[in-house]
């Protein structure tokens, strides 16, 4: 809304994409900081409280905090963006149907996990459905738009592949990013902060690839593959990561309100959606190292139990291990953070290093 002030009235300073995506940071971090204890307050008269696995019992501390905080987020987000974003732009509408739809998705789950009081909350086979269903949706809608398929890798100049000529394949490829990228956001939300600060990391390195993308001569000094109106989704991305920074107040130990399913899975469909119009699909294992490192916890954990009947970790996803080896909560995430920031920083070093 705020370009319209400059298309119809010639206030200059809200053509700029920065200015824009300042002004909707804030907005987002101020709405989030502001409403967040309102929720908390209200979730706690209602009981909607996060459900403890019995497998984690250093975990019962944390029975009463309020979950499902990620609902919060994600609508202050959304709030941000709307007021911020040029709305007639096609990368804008379906950045915000993934942030809101995998975010439903999540808050279903949530909701069952609240009324049963139980940890598990809707079938699998009924989550990844509906995952599917969005991920296929957004897939095929990028497809039809014209998105570069080409695949790049990291610190190359030319893309590895290019599957402009088999749009079924670029579609089930971006479906597995999405499906990969939200259980993976998913698994790493389990430590207070934990998912919340590699999730900015994340969002800001992809907000730089994002704007580098959608300016022309960025992208042609950098060599960077041109994405014509993607930079619009600067906006949208420092919206959230302005909101996550409100979210975090009240999350970072000892957290007052989780995130919840809704948040998680909002939030890694979002980062994969970044990921994709960005053409940093592979790019992305360096980008969440943090989200990589807990689901290659799970898979290996689970593979070897069952071909070998031995575990390897104490405990998966391995930020359980590290508290079942005695180390403290708080030192588990620092240590995660600062590997979430050291892997971004290198992947924006691929940027010059090509």
């Amino acid at each position: 809304m705020l370009y319209y002030f400059y298309s119809h009235w010639g206030i200059n300073v809200f053509q700029y994409l920065t200015f824009r995506a300042g002004v909707s940071f804030f907005v987002a971090f101020v709405l989030c900081a502001f409403i967040m204890p309102i929720f908390i307050k209200w979730a706690k008269s209602k009981k909607a409280n996060q459900p403890i696995s019995n497998f984690v019992p250093a975990h019962q501390n944390k029975v009463n905090t309020p979950t499902m905080g990620g609902i919060i987020f994600i609508f202050t987000a959304v709030v941000a963006s709307v007021l911020s974003v040029k709305l007639d732009n096609t990368y804008v509408i379906l950045g915000l149907i993934v942030l809101v739809a995998f975010g439903l998705i999540g808050a279903r789950d949530d909701y069952i996990k609240i009324v049963a009081k139980k940890n598990s909350g809707m079938s699998a086979s009924v989550k990844f459905f509906l995952l599917f269903i969005v991920a296929v949706g957004v897939s095929t809608s990028l497809s039809v738009n014209g998105l570069d398929s080409s695949l790049y890798v990291p610190f190359m100049k030319k893309p590895l592949f290019y599957l402009g000529n088999y749009p079924g394949v670029s579609i089930a490829f971006w479906t597995l990013v999405f499906l990969a990228t939200t259980n993976a956001v998913n698994i790493t939300d389990g430590l207070d902060g934990l998912a919340t600060v590699p999730s900015i990391c994340a969002l800001i390195s992809l907000s730089v690839f994002v704007y580098i993308a959608g300016n022309a001569e960025f992208s042609r000094y950098l060599l960077w593959p041109r994405v014509v109106d993607a930079g619009e989704m600067f906006v949208v991305s420092t919206a959230l990561i302005g909101s996550l920074f409100g979210f975090l107040w009240y999350n970072c130990h000892p957290a007052q309100v989780f995130m919840g399913d809704s948040g998680s899975l909002g939030v890694g469909g979002f980062i994969a959606y970044m990921a994709i119009i960005s053409n940093n699909e592979i790019l992305l294992v360096l980008i969440g190292s943090i989200f990589v490192l807990e689901t290659l916890s799970v898979i290996l954990q689970i593979g070897s139990y069952k071909t070998r009947k031995k575990k390897i970790f104490l405990m998966a996803p391995i930020h359980h291990h590290f508290e079942v080896k005695g180390w403290a909560e708080n030192k588990i995430i620092v240590r995660f953070w600062i590997i979430a920031i050291l892997s971004n920083i290198i992947a924006l070093m691929s940027l010059k290093i090509r």
